[in-house]
């Protein structure tokens, strides 16, 4: 029984999760589409012009840039922000795999970059993506920032200063020095642009692509959806907004690109898709400009700032920029999702055990007893209930052969030896419902957070984010083929099984059904979940397993005692 409503809980819980996401993204009400953002009507340049209009510059001098967690290089040909690799992290598990690079060069295969640049009056020349800058260092480091600059000709000189500090923040603050006669008014800009569409997918479980906070609200848009709702408006804008700060920005699982202006300037915040000649063809961009001009007075300058991320999702570093620069929810760049009032709260105490067991895996056990310990009085109340059902087998076998052709009369006389022998039926059914919020905020938690990739365990578990690596199918590698190339499902590895075998002992425990079909049905049980939770991330598995043994330890005790005091 306790397996049935576990699966009953597991199955409508699926359903629930699956048919919100879907009723969210279909039906909800989103922000209404409005006109492509557009500079004021005296102006000749747009800020973020359609991307088809840019060109792919692939050579030219560049700035480099090194800092103790990220290095890389600057394109002075439009200044733009195109080469960040990642000096922590590594694309496999291989010490001699490559270096994670969160942002490529355009002219490549994954072109991704930042760029800023100025929107100003007709007449008045401004950067753009020919413009070679002047830097004045050789490298941009944590202790040399760097001024880029450019003149005009025309008596304004625009100049890019940049610093960067120990982790994956640069500061850029774009200013103009004005030597002419005449005041200027500009409209400073910044984007995020992503030429190509990776393999790495939205899913319900988790959310990759362009997003922002506008006015205080998280904003996610995903790459189809961009896609569609730019190619029918105007300019490819799918969607605008005018207020305070804010950040905009493109991300993946682990790794995020993102602008952060003045959060005390009025921002107008857009993103749109476009076509180019670069990447697979597909151009997506996040940007701001500033709603109201920067004035320069003659002999005069205007400045304005923002922060650049370009990083790994580092939950800590993530919550330290938001207190530190006060942007807005940036912390939710990590999908922590709805039930992200337990899954904040369960990554913290699983980063908090690493700490001071350092195993991510030996956390996942601890944190497992003290769930138990949190239930354990909801679960010792349904195993004593098991327990008397168990106890009552042979009473419950008696009145179905009394009552074999009157299914109403045997329901009444077992409801009554229910309330006779104080049985509540459905206590099994609570404890498992309450913890199936703590079942997927782990899976989220081991799934989304940088912090679980490639986290080990022991033995053949060395990254506990992806499935066990080992293979039923071939043998644990004693045949030297992948199953998996013959058909997908074909992949079970141990710890997966481990976790089927300790589902079947605790099922071992519970009252077995009366219908042989059912009873049946049942024992096939932990082969299903085997198979459903072989594709989980290790960690989740662990988990799984390791609550199951402490279940069968809890549930064996009880009604143990159980049946003793029924003795007695």
């Amino acid at each position: 029984m306790d397996q049935k409503r576990l699966l009953l809980a597991v199955s409508v819980s699926l359903v629930i999760a699956l048919a919100f996401t879907f009723i969210q993204n279909k039906f909800l009400p989103h922000p209404a589409h409005t006109a492509q953002l557009q500079a004021p009507a005296a102006a000749t340049q747009t800020a973020g012009a359609p991307a088809a209009a840019q060109a792919a510059p692939v050579a030219g001098p560049r700035l480099d840039v090194d800092a103790p967690l990220l290095k890389g290089s600057i394109a002075l040909t439009g200044a733009v922000f195109d080469d960040v690799v990642l000096k922590q992290y590594h694309e496999t598990l291989a010490a001699d795999s490559p270096l994670v690079q969160v942002m490529g060069r355009r002219g490549g295969d994954k072109p991704s970059y930042v760029q800023f640049g100025w929107t100003a009056p007709a007449g008045v020349k401004v950067p753009d993506d020919s413009t070679v800058w002047s830097p004045s260092a050789n490298a941009l480091t944590p202790q040399t920032p760097v001024t880029l600059s450019w003149d005009n000709g025309q008596g304004l000189t625009f100049q890019l200063q940049l610093a960067v500090d120990d982790k994956y923040m640069f500061t850029v603050t774009q200013n103009v020095v004005n030597h002419g006669a005449s005041a200027v008014q500009l409209y400073p800009w910044s984007r995020v642009v992503r030429d190509y569409k990776p393999k790495e997918q939205s899913s319900w479980v988790l959310f990759d692509g362009p997003l922002g906070v506008f006015n205080g609200t998280l904003k996610q848009e995903g790459y189809k959806a961009l896609k569609d709702d730019g190619e029918k408006a105007p300019g490819g804008v799918a969607y605008t907004e005018t207020a305070p700060g804010g950040w905009v920005g493109i991300t993946d699982k682990y790794w995020l690109s993102a602008v952060a202006p003045d959060q005390s300037a009025s921002m107008t915040g857009s993103m749109s898709y476009g076509t180019v000649n670069d990447g697979d063809g597909s151009a997506y961009e996040t940007s701001f400009i500033t709603a109201q001009p920067v004035t320069a007075a003659p002999g005069g300058n205007a400045a304005f700032t923002s922060h650049v991320f370009t990083g790994a999702k580092v939950v800590k570093i993530l919550d330290a920029y938001q207190s530190e620069y006060h942007i807005p929810n940036f912390y939710k760049a990590v999908d922590f999702g709805h039930l992200y009032i337990l899954t904040k709260p369960i990554f913290f105490a699983l980063d908090w055990l690493n700490s001071l067991l350092g195993n991510f895996g030996l956390a996942i056990i601890v944190f497992t007893v003290g769930v138990k310990l949190v239930f354990f009085p909801l679960a010792s109340y349904s195993y004593r209930s098991m327990g008397k059902m168990r106890l009552v087998q042979p009473k419950m076998q008696a009145l179905r052969e009394q009552y074999k052709d009157d299914a109403v009369k045997l329901q009444q006389a077992t409801m009554e030896l229910y309330k006779a022998e104080k049985i509540n039926p459905a206590s099994g059914c609570l404890p498992m419902l309450l913890q199936i919020p703590v079942f997927f905020s782990l899976y989220k938690v081991i799934f989304i957070t940088i912090e679980m990739r490639q986290a080990p365990f022991y033995g053949w578990i060395k990254d506990l984010s992806v499935p066990d690596p080992t293979n039923l199918f071939n043998l644990f590698g004693l045949i030297p083929f992948d199953p998996t190339t013959i058909y997908a499902p074909l992949h079970i590895g141990a710890l997966p099984l481990i976790m089927g075998l300790t589902m079947f002992l605790q099922q071992k425990l519970n009252p077995a059904p009366a219908d042989p079909a059912q009873a049946r049905m049942f024992q096939l049980m932990p082969i299903v979940f085997t198979f459903m939770l072989a594709g989980s991330p290790s960690g989740l598995v662990l988990y799984w397993a390791w609550n199951n043994l402490l279940s069968v330890g809890q549930q064996w005790l009880i009604m143990r005692q159980t049946a003793a005091q029924a003795k007695a």
